[in-house]
């Protein structure tokens, strides 16, 4: 098994991504969170490679990816999106499975109810679809969007702060030594760049429009009743349980499993989360 690292040019717009297994595999593109990259996906992609191709881009303004000024590339995740979804054609993934984490989700949703008839199967982990899965933690976020003022914004600038990315990936896991520091290290660098707080603050207050689009992803579920697996950190503070079990009421159909971690759960139970990929894609 071996790991590729590239970049391409999706129409000007340089993105960095990370490829394993063979080229006429099932495909799995990998889309991540805030404040990460496709690193996150480090230890899930050797334990599925033998059976699968998977790409994991780094969101455009995140990791290797190229992060222009605010005044060429307008942070939403609209764009986001539309850049993601050239990326799948010019890397060729013609049909291919997600997996779905944080703002991967409405990324991944939002390409799903683009194209249809490319998605095989959605597994999200800890990526919400639904107004129960939002905990109290998202109402300083809530304050922005309701009253975006420069207080208002400045408020969130603690969570980009270094030891808010620890506690992110610490939080709710039983044994905290078994996070390994190399992940919320990599992000803080990430965040420290240049110009990285805004582009980040842009996003949260462009979240609203991920939570407007609620009851179009359920509508798609519904319609499409794609096949679904819920792999999701039991201890999240951000996005609860009821957001998992929530997709079964539109996809009665759908698998949810819960890990006794947090947010970042592949940082703890790669190796669960893979067994329960493989099991629910090989049947």
């Amino acid at each position: 098994m071996r790991i590729s690292f590239r970049k391409t040019d999706i129409d000007g717009f340089n993105i960095f991504y990370r490829e394993a297994g063979a080229k006429d595999a099932p495909a799995i593109l990998l889309l991540h969170g805030f404040p990460s990259a496709g690193h996150m996906f480090r230890d899930l992609i050797p334990l599925l490679a033998d059976r699968f191709r998977l790409i994991a881009p780094d969101l455009p303004g995140f990791g290797q990816s190229e992060m222009p000024d605010r005044g060429a590339f307008a942070y939403t995740f609209d764009n986001v999106a539309r850049v993601i979804d050239r990326f799948t054609e010019i890397v060729g993934l013609g049909r291919y499975a997600i997996y779905v984490f944080d703002y991967g989700a409405p990324t991944g949703f939002r390409l799903a109810m683009r194209h249809p008839d490319r998605i095989t199967a959605i597994i999200s982990q800890n990526g919400n679809a639904y107004a129960e899965g939002l905990s109290d933690g998202w109402k300083p976020i809530r304050a922005y969007w309701e009253d975006p003022s420069q207080a208002n914004r400045d408020a969130l600038r603690a969570f980009l702060a270094p030891e808010t990315t620890v506690w992110q990936y610490t939080h709710g896991v039983a044994d905290p030594t078994a996070v390994s520091p190399d992940g919320y290290s990599l992000d803080n660098f990430y965040l420290a760049r240049p110009g990285a707080h805004e582009v980040q603050l842009d996003l949260f207050g462009d979240y609203r429009s991920n939570v407007a689009l609620y009851p179009e992803f359920q509508a798609y579920f519904r319609k499409h009743k794609p096949r679904f697996l819920a792999v999701w950190g039991r201890n999240d503070p951000f996005f609860l349980p009821a957001g998992a079990e929530a997709f079964k009421r539109d996809m009665p159909d759908a698998v949810v499993r819960f890990f006794d971690t947090g947010h970042f759960a592949l940082e703890t139970h790669a190796a669960e989360i893979a067994a329960a990929i493989r099991d629910f894609l090989v049947r």
